[in-house]
């Protein structure tokens, strides 16, 4: 192995924002982790942006403000930045960094890792099977998630995503006899602190922090924290699934703060802004953080991704969910018209889409009928909407007997089906048997997307009328 060389250069030639200049210092490595020492014995940490032979630029984790540029002591460690990881990290809250904030001390680390990972050869991959429960209706059945996956959430201002994500967290589980093989890393970026103290809480009320690992970057830490952040967490999640054989999901909020962090640093080192001031690699950088999700042959475990990220004014072409969407496999879309009636979680299934769904449902994963009913439910909900329209005109009266059992399916189905309560944990045959009770309120002859041994079997609707006769 090569020997690690760090070298110390007294003094930094100038300060822009986050980002620091060395001068007269040869042989250092990109993305080579900093370790800033100044008069008072304290420390700031960063990494190396560029380097050359005439400067090299430093970005620091903890800010510059403070720094003395003439008598600072700048330390080019040799190394990239890695991250301590060991299964005790599991029911441990860290910051943005990986340090220990929960007040119970550091971890003694098994082994470390370079953040940035390693490059994985496509050949290696395997496809996405079976699915993960989150216990909420709208996913398990409508847009399931399926192992090795990354399905992100697209959200906006005001919308209860952070419940959500909460939500999905404390209840995702492996069906079945390997549900204690699971874990959850979360990842938060940006967030407030009463976000924050909703997140540890919930955790800890559901009992779910024993197999969560946290890392929290708030608000008021450093943007360029927010960068490590996720990486951070990734490489946390391929240590418990590659070497610990565990089936990991990782939660990442808000990707649009991440973005914006990205943005900002590129604006700070002078780079050429492309739509709406993103730097043009955004796309690249992106898929460094989302294609560490999958499943490697010869490896047990998988890591499975739920990014979540605000759209700025409700804009799903903003660039940060465009890009995302080209890079993930579908999106789970959340409405500002069903949040408005008070329906929790507010998932539009119309334009949200699971793409790896239809190999991982049905026979041999959840039940035979899950392919046809969640068709089903999703032509039924379309025409909904269809009537809803022609009822805004001509006026609800006027409606057909067929076109009046429309209405009354859109309305149970948004009210009793999407929505759910914030503590109610659905199992896969919870949400089909609901999803039947729903689609038997139509008449028979508008179910031509389930078979007719499956309408024999569980469609309930014209048994009900007869026993009321």
């Amino acid at each position: 192995m090569p020997v690690e060389m760090s070298k110390e250069h007294v003094g930094i030639a100038g300060i822009n924002g986050p980002l620091a200049v060395v001068e007269g210092i040869k042989g250092i490595g990109y993305d080579e982790l900093v370790e800033i020492r100044l008069p008072d014995g304290s420390e700031r940490h960063g990494k190396v942006l560029e380097t050359s032979d005439d400067a090299v630029v430093v970005q620091l984790f903890e800010g510059t403000s403070g720094v003395n540029p003439k008598k600072a002591r700048v330390l080019f460690t040799g190394k990239p930045l890695e991250v301590g990881l060991s299964e005790n990290l599991l029911g441990r809250v860290f910051n943005g960094l990986g340090r220990p904030i929960d007040g119970l001390g550091e971890i003694i680390p098994e082994t470390k890792k370079n953040i940035n990972g390693e490059p994985l050869n496509p050949v290696m991959r395997e496809y996405p099977r079976e699915y993960i429960e989150t216990g909420v209706s709208a996913i398990d059945l409508m847009n399931t998630l399926v192992r090795g996956q990354k399905l992100p959430i697209f959200s906006a201002a005001g919308l209860p995503h952070n419940e959500l994500a909460a939500q999905i967290a404390a209840q995702a589980k492996l069906p079945g006899e390997e549900g204690g093989n699971f874990a959850v890393v979360f990842a938060a970026m940006g967030i407030k602190h009463d976000d924050a103290f909703f997140f540890i809480n919930n955790f800890e009320e559901t009992g779910a922090l024993k197999n969560v690992v946290m890392f929290l970057n708030l608000a008021d830490d450093p943007s360029i924290e927010r960068i490590i952040t996720p990486r951070v967490a990734l490489t946390t999640a391929e240590y418990l699934a590659y070497e610990k054989g565990k089936h990991v999901l990782v939660i990442l909020t808000d990707m649009t703060s991440y973005c914006e962090a990205l943005r900002e640093i590129a604006n700070a080192r002078g780079e050429v802004p492309a739509r709406k001031g993103f730097p043009g690699y955004m796309y690249s950088d992106l898929s460094t953080i989302y294609e560490r999700a999958g499943r490697v042959k010869g490896r047990a475990g998988t890591i499975t991704q739920v990014p979540i990220l605000s759209m700025p004014n409700d804009d799903i072409t903003h660039p940060v969910p465009d890009l995302t969407g080209y890079i993930t496999e579908g999106q789970i879309v959340l409405s500002r018209e069903l949040n408005g009636k008070g329906i929790y979680p507010p998932i539009d299934i119309l334009p949200s889409l699971s793409r790896l769904m239809k190999d991982s449902i049905g026979k041999g994963y959840t039940r035979d009928d899950h392919p046809h009913l969640f068709m089903q439910l999703y032509a039924s909900y379309a025409r909904v909407k269809e009537v809803r329209s022609i009822a805004s005109i001509v006026g609800e009266e006027e409606l057909g007997k067929v076109d009046k059992a429309y209405l009354k399916f859109g309305n149970e189905y948004e009210r009793n089906f999407v929505g759910q309560d914030f503590h109610e944990d659905r199992s896969m045959e919870d949400s089909l048997a609901l999803g039947w009770k729903l689609v038997s309120l139509l008449p028979k002859t508008e179910l031509s997307g389930l078979k007719e041994e499956e309408i024999q079997k569980y469609y309930t609707g014209e048994k009900e009328k007869e026993e009321e006769k």
